[in-house]
């Protein structure tokens, strides 16, 4: 048997290597993979012996050859492929050992140039890995470190099936694809919506289900490297959705406002504040809505101290998100064996890849909606001016109705949420869905203010506010009732800033 190793990730390739030649396999490689092979007294020829021509271009053409492509690609089964091979003196290559070189590390080094990046653009190795997947019934095309050890293992044993090889073709062309994916969203970055979307990301575990236990669950991509579980068990499927959710919410509030709180469930936030200490905003986020948060998920901005971690245990939650646990409180929080704790590293709305839904058929592709705006550009419709107090409020409440699913109501302080109404079929009955939950909470809602998602296409969610006790409203305007609507307004002296800019989220 022959091999031919050529790999950019040299991970493990020695101690393969070593293994395939105690099975007898004749070994070739090129360049540095051929250099550190050999100075572990490993015997390996060069490609160069198959090809007999030397590799030019400064290495850019090395393996592009047909005696290379020729041993790779002839099928043992036809006689006239194999009377060609012995006609031209070629002998078949049996294992194909080669990955990529390092492009998506490349650009994601800062101050990467395009032509450091297309100086990582392999030629020869996708044509090799292609080549060998597409003659996975003979050659054994082998992409991944992590095979190494159940390829040497089935050679051992002589029991490599059609299905073993299937499965390592199958691996081959993801890494072809995710390799060419990773190239063509590079270059094609200034475009907001290329002509073609290409997309991968790498399994990264299944999941125990999907949203419901008769539903298979994965995840793919790199989560992972942005929320580490210190504490509990595998994060589910929903549990995932949430994490995103509350982490992107928190994030509106950046640590110099101060100690920002979320708790969130089911995606939609019940409760935000901002405080001096951890607990002061826990207890006002809290307060919001003392039954929603059984079960929730509560994401902070600062780290996670004793005095906080006292006041979270009083009540269970899933998961507790946080760039960083004080020992004491961690020790204290992981008393509860079903609950999470993650550690959050990074920054979601740094991310700003297209946002991807998919639907039968196809996907729904748009931009991230990152904007927070902090008032600088919106207007006042209305004969009163909100006072500076009220601006504060409205830049809050706008902040936290950004997050909330529509139709989105949210009824705030100058620091906290007091009232939140989301998802209903009618504006109206978000507003007043949001009163009901603070009456039952016992927060007075008179002097707040409101933020609606979406404009009002009647005045009665004003007059609903006014009832409330609302004195001030933020949202976007728009509507062909405009008019009636900053008439109701005016006539309740509610002063109402119009942003211009609608956030829903569905």
């Amino acid at each position: 048997m022959r091999a031919l190793l050529s790999v950019s990730d040299k991970h493990g390739i020695v101690e393969f290597a070593r293994g395939l030649v105690a099975l007898g396999v004749e070994l070739f490689s090129t360049g540095n993979t051929k250099a550190a092979i050999a100075a572990a007294g490993i015997p390996v020829k060069s490609v160069s012996d198959i090809t007999n021509f030397p590799e030019i271009l400064d290495g850019r053409v090395k393996t592009l050859h047909p005696a290379i492509h020729g041993a790779i690609l002839a099928r043992r089964d036809v006689p006239a492929h194999m009377q060609t091979l012995g006609d031209l003196g070629m002998i078949p290559i049996d294992i194909v050992v080669v990955n990529l070189y390092p492009f998506a590390a490349t650009i994601a080094k800062s101050g990467a140039t395009d032509a450091e990046a297309i100086e990582q653009i392999d030629i020869g190795g996708p044509a090799m890995i292609r080549a060998s997947a597409k003659n996975h019934a003979a050659v054994l095309p082998v992409v991944s470190p992590e095979d190494y050890p159940a390829v040497r293992e089935a050679l051992e044993q002589n029991a490599v099936t059609p299905a073993f090889r299937r499965q390592l073709a199958a691996k081959a062309y993801a890494h072809t694809a995710q390799y060419d994916a990773t190239i063509a969203a590079y270059l094609s970055r200034d475009e907001v919506f290329p002509a073609v979307l290409v997309a991968s990301a790498p399994l990264a575990r299944t999941l125990r289900y999907g949203e419901n236990p008769h539903q298979l669950g994965a995840l793919y991509g790199t989560f992972d490297s942005q929320f580490q579980v210190l504490h509990g068990k595998e994060l589910s499927y929903i549990n995932i959705l949430d994490i995103c959710a509350v982490q992107e919410l928190i994030e509106e509030f950046p640590p110099e406002d101060g100690v920002a709180l979320a708790i969130v469930k089911h995606t939609n936030p019940c409760g935000v504040a901002v405080a001096p200490t951890g607990v002061e905003a826990w207890h006002k986020a809290f307060a919001t809505d003392r039954e929603a948060p059984f079960g929730g998920v509560i994401a902070v901005n600062a780290l996670v101290d004793v005095a906080l971690a006292q006041a979270i245990d009083e009540i269970f939650s899933e998961i507790i998100i946080a760039p960083d646990f004080a020992p004491e409180a961690l020790a204290l929080l992981m008393q509860k064996k079903q609950r999470r704790l993650v550690r959050s590293s990074g920054s979601v709305a740094a991310d700003q890849g297209l946002v991807m839904h998919s639907i039968p058929g196809g996907l729904l592709v748009q931009q991230p909606d990152r904007e927070s705006p902090r008032g600088e550009s919106w207007t006042c419709v209305t004969k009163r001016q909100p006072t500076d107090q009220e601006l504060l409020a409205l830049q809050f409440a706008w902040r936290v109705a950004k997050h909330v699913k529509s139709n989105a109501i949210v009824y705030t302080a100058t620091d906290r949420t007091l009232g939140v109404g989301a998802g209903q079929m009618s504006r109206v009955d978000s507003a007043r869905v949001a009163v009901e939950k603070a009456q039952r909470a016992g927060l007075s809602l008179k002097g707040s203010v409101l933020a609606s998602d979406a404009f009002f296409p009647f005045p009665d969610g004003i007059e609903t506010a006014a009832l409330a006790g609302v004195t001030a409203i933020v949202q976007p305007g728009g509507s062909v009732r405009d008019e009636d609507v900053i008439a109701a307004a005016d006539r309740l002296g509610i002063a109402m800033i119009c942003t211009g800019r609608r956030h829903f989220r569905h």
